[in-house]
């Protein structure tokens, strides 16, 4: 399998946070209060994280099975061919699913039955790590190898595919270009990285890639109307135009820090780092502007927004939440 861990993020619907724990525990908070909503142990740990759709709530286990959850209680459980990475999407009364032999699988949310299923030639290594699955208006958009794949979400016909990487190299990890959440959507602007290799945005509503630069980076990006933002796997944050993929700015000051993948917020980028710190820089240059603390482990993923409350979770289980000036 592949050369990283699972990440797994936390979860937004509304003012709701999902999350999950290292012993299988999935959990619904009030992002206002931290106050639990619900708290379900499935006994066994989870290796992608939470998809919800306000009503329904759906996890994948380490043993691949997929379980849908309906306030705080398990509602069916449907058992994988292959494991999971990638939090479940639950949109239009279907839960969907991309395992990691890369195939897309729609199940129903109220029963559990499969519908239909997309499969494409598998590869002989893949990531532990978070995919792109995510709808898009009428189409389910997924991220196949180091193409973005826009799917019919009532059967699974291909509607359109954009290349952002194509594999190249002489061995499996130099040819590895899976597609890796989170992603920046506005509108129908998609932006997202290919593992190691590129950043690109593709415009969805015709299936067309806008641009794709070479970029280094092992974790998800996000952005706004102007632009798209990025940590490489060295710690440089990076600035891409949204427009153009033309570079805005590049900042060192937390090189070598292993940091999440970034969130835009506010007037303020906002990234975790490996030593349990939040650093909040100015969209504008990158520029550091103040530190938050938690627990001194790792943030585990991207920070995620909840309404007006901005929210992390560390490592040894800590969640952690702040009002973003």
């Amino acid at each position: 399998m592949g050369p990283t861990s699972a990440t797994v993020t936390p979860m937004v619907v509304g003012t709701r946070v999902f999350l999950t724990g290292g012993a299988g525990t999935v959990v619904a908070l009030d992002a206002n209060t931290g106050q639990d909503l619900w708290r379900l142990n499935l006994g066994t740990p989870v290796s992608a994280g939470v998809g919800s759709d306000g009503q329904t709530a759906a996890v994948i286990t380490q043993d691949n099975e997929l379980v849908a959850i309906t306030e705080g209680r398990v509602s069916w459980r449907v058992r994988l061919p292959a494991r999971s990475f990638t939090a479940p999407l639950v949109a239009g009364a279907r839960v969907f699913v991309l395992t990691a032999d890369r195939a897309v699988t729609a199940f129903d949310a109220q029963t559990g039955a499969r519908l239909w299923n997309q499969s494409r030639p598998g590869e002989p290594l893949v990531l532990r790590q978070s995919g792109v699955l995510l709808a898009v208006d009428d189409t389910l958009v997924v991220g196949l190898s180091g193409r973005l794949t826009g799917l019919n979400p009532l059967n699974g016909s291909i509607r359109w595919e954009a290349p952002v990487a194509t594999a190249r190299g002489t061995n499996e990890v130099e040819r590895l270009v899976d597609l890796v959440g989170p992603v920046s959507r506005v509108g129908s602007s998609v932006c997202t990285r290919s593992y190691g290799s590129a950043v690109g945005c593709v415009d969805t509503s015709r299936g067309g890639v806008v641009w794709s630069k070479p970029a280094q980076g092992r974790t998800g990006v996000h952005g706004d109307d102007n632009l798209v933002f990025g940590s490489e796997a060295d710690g440089r944050l990076l600035a891409w135009q949204r427009a153009s993929g033309e570079q805005a700015w590049e900042s060192s000051r937390l090189k070598y820090r292993d940091l999440t993948a970034p969130l835009a917020v506010g007037r303020v980028l906002a990234v975790g780092d490996g030593t349990g710190l939040v650093h909040l820089l100015s969209r504008e240059d990158g520029s550091e502007m103040t530190r938050l603390s938690t627990d001194g482990s790792p943030v585990i993923a991207a920070p995620v927004l909840a309404g007006q409350v901005m929210v992390v979770q560390t490592r040894k289980g800590g969640v952690y939440a702040w009002r973003p000036q």
